[in-house]
Protein backbone atom coordinates (compact mmCIF):
# COMPACT_ATOMS: atom_id res chain seq x y z
CA UNK A 1 0.00 0.00 0.00
CA UNK A 2 1.21 2.94 -1.28
CA UNK A 3 0.81 5.78 1.73
CA UNK A 4 1.76 9.25 -0.20
CA UNK A 5 3.11 10.12 -3.21
CA UNK A 6 6.88 9.89 -3.79
CA UNK A 7 8.46 13.03 -2.32
CA UNK A 8 11.65 15.16 -3.29
CA UNK A 9 14.59 14.12 -0.52
CA UNK A 10 16.34 17.06 1.13
CA UNK A 11 19.62 17.91 0.70
CA UNK A 12 22.72 15.01 0.50
CA UNK A 13 25.77 15.67 2.90
CA UNK A 14 27.45 16.45 -0.54
CA UNK A 15 25.43 19.18 -1.26
CA UNK A 16 25.93 21.01 2.24
CA UNK A 17 28.13 24.23 3.09
CA UNK A 18 29.61 26.25 6.15
CA UNK A 19 27.52 29.21 6.41
CA UNK A 20 24.21 28.53 4.78
CA UNK A 21 21.66 29.82 6.26
CA UNK A 22 17.42 29.77 6.34
CA UNK A 23 15.32 32.65 8.63
CA UNK A 24 12.01 32.15 9.27
CA UNK A 25 9.22 33.82 10.79
CA UNK A 26 6.67 32.11 13.37
CA UNK A 27 3.32 34.25 14.61
CA UNK A 28 2.46 32.25 17.34
CA UNK A 29 -1.93 31.95 17.13
CA UNK A 30 -4.63 30.88 19.45
CA UNK A 31 -5.26 27.96 16.80
CA UNK A 32 -1.59 26.82 17.05
CA UNK A 33 -1.21 26.63 21.19
CA UNK A 34 -4.47 24.83 20.89
CA UNK A 35 -3.31 22.29 18.40
CA UNK A 36 -0.27 21.28 19.98
CA UNK A 37 -2.22 21.08 23.38
CA UNK A 38 -4.58 19.17 22.16
CA UNK A 39 -2.20 16.44 20.45
CA UNK A 40 0.42 17.03 23.75
CA UNK A 41 -2.54 16.15 26.23
CA UNK A 42 -0.76 18.83 28.15
CA UNK A 43 -2.91 20.68 30.60
CA UNK A 44 -0.31 22.99 32.15
CA UNK A 45 -2.31 26.13 33.46
CA UNK A 46 0.70 28.39 32.51
CA UNK A 47 0.72 27.58 28.43
CA UNK A 48 -3.59 28.54 28.42
CA UNK A 49 -5.34 29.85 31.68
CA UNK A 50 -4.76 33.86 31.99
CA UNK A 51 -6.15 34.32 35.45
CA UNK A 52 -3.38 31.36 36.88
CA UNK A 53 -0.73 32.46 34.82
CA UNK A 54 -1.51 36.43 36.09
CA UNK A 55 -0.61 35.01 39.32
CA UNK A 56 3.22 34.00 38.43
CA UNK A 57 6.17 35.56 37.44
CA UNK A 58 5.36 35.74 33.52
CA UNK A 59 1.93 37.65 34.49
CA UNK A 60 0.65 35.65 31.04
CA UNK A 61 0.18 32.23 28.97
CA UNK A 62 3.51 31.45 27.98
CA UNK A 63 4.15 29.40 24.43
CA UNK A 64 5.60 25.47 25.63
CA UNK A 65 9.01 25.29 24.88
CA UNK A 66 8.11 22.11 23.30
CA UNK A 67 6.05 23.65 20.66
CA UNK A 68 9.13 26.73 20.03
CA UNK A 69 11.67 23.29 20.03
CA UNK A 70 8.90 21.76 17.39
CA UNK A 71 9.02 24.92 14.91
CA UNK A 72 13.17 24.13 15.09
CA UNK A 73 12.10 20.42 14.22
CA UNK A 74 10.17 21.12 10.91
CA UNK A 75 12.30 23.65 9.64
CA UNK A 76 15.05 21.09 9.72
CA UNK A 77 12.37 18.49 8.27
CA UNK A 78 11.29 21.02 5.69
CA UNK A 79 14.64 23.04 4.61
CA UNK A 80 17.97 22.64 6.01
CA UNK A 81 18.44 19.74 4.98
CA UNK A 82 15.31 19.03 4.63
CA UNK A 83 12.97 15.74 3.59
CA UNK A 84 14.83 12.49 4.87
CA UNK A 85 16.98 14.22 7.78
CA UNK A 86 16.87 13.21 11.55
CA UNK A 87 18.16 15.17 14.38
CA UNK A 88 20.13 13.37 16.26
CA UNK A 89 21.52 16.12 18.46
CA UNK A 90 20.26 18.95 20.75
CA UNK A 91 21.41 21.51 23.17
CA UNK A 92 18.57 24.77 23.39
CA UNK A 93 18.62 27.00 26.09
CA UNK A 94 15.38 29.23 26.73
CA UNK A 95 16.74 32.72 27.22
CA UNK A 96 13.30 34.05 28.03
CA UNK A 97 9.33 33.21 27.57
CA UNK A 98 7.67 33.85 24.58
CA UNK A 99 4.13 34.59 25.13
CA UNK A 100 0.90 34.09 23.47
CA UNK A 101 0.67 36.56 19.70
CA UNK A 102 4.50 36.77 19.50
CA UNK A 103 6.06 36.59 16.56
CA UNK A 104 9.02 34.81 16.45
CA UNK A 105 12.26 34.92 14.05
CA UNK A 106 14.61 32.25 13.69
CA UNK A 107 17.86 32.00 12.32
CA UNK A 108 19.43 28.33 11.43
CA UNK A 109 23.36 28.33 10.42
CA UNK A 110 25.16 25.29 9.21
CA UNK A 111 28.39 25.64 11.06
CA UNK A 112 29.74 22.30 10.19
CA UNK A 113 29.31 19.67 7.51
CA UNK A 114 30.79 16.27 8.38
CA UNK A 115 30.91 14.59 5.66
CA UNK A 116 31.91 11.04 6.59
CA UNK A 117 29.50 11.21 9.60
CA UNK A 118 27.14 12.53 7.33
CA UNK A 119 26.04 14.85 10.26
CA UNK A 120 25.44 18.95 10.02
CA UNK A 121 25.51 21.03 12.99
CA UNK A 122 23.33 24.20 13.03
CA UNK A 123 23.31 27.18 15.20
CA UNK A 124 19.97 28.12 15.96
CA UNK A 125 18.47 31.43 17.66
CA UNK A 126 15.06 33.17 17.84
CA UNK A 127 14.54 36.51 18.71
CA UNK A 128 10.72 38.01 19.40
CA UNK A 129 9.35 41.31 17.60
CA UNK A 130 11.18 43.86 20.28
CA UNK A 131 14.77 41.60 19.25
CA UNK A 132 15.18 40.16 21.96
CA UNK A 133 16.97 36.53 22.18
CA UNK A 134 14.24 33.99 23.71
CA UNK A 135 16.04 30.98 22.55
CA UNK A 136 19.80 29.77 21.45
CA UNK A 137 21.33 26.35 20.78
CA UNK A 138 23.06 23.91 18.46
CA UNK A 139 21.40 20.81 16.42
CA UNK A 140 23.28 18.10 15.03
CA UNK A 141 21.13 16.38 11.56
CA UNK A 142 21.67 13.81 9.84
CA UNK A 143 20.67 14.40 6.01
CA UNK A 144 18.94 12.29 4.06
CA UNK A 145 21.04 9.08 3.19
CA UNK A 146 19.67 6.07 1.20
CA UNK A 147 21.83 3.53 1.51
CA UNK A 148 20.31 0.64 -0.81
CA UNK A 149 17.00 1.38 -3.21
CA UNK A 150 13.94 -0.93 -1.79
CA UNK A 151 12.66 -3.25 -4.78
CA UNK A 152 9.48 -3.41 -4.49
CA UNK A 153 6.88 -1.31 -5.88
CA UNK A 154 4.79 -0.31 -2.76
CA UNK A 155 7.40 1.29 -0.78
CA UNK A 156 8.95 3.33 -3.71
CA UNK A 157 8.96 6.63 -2.00
CA UNK A 158 12.45 6.92 -2.98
Amino acid sequence: MLLGNKRKLGRKIEDMATGEKLKLTENIEDKDLLLYLGLTNDGNPLYIQHDFASQTKFEKPVVPTAMLTGIITSAVSKYLPGPGSYITEQHLKFKKPVFHYATVDFLLEVTEVNVPANEVTVRVEATDENGEMVLEGILVANPPQVLSKLTTEAMDNF
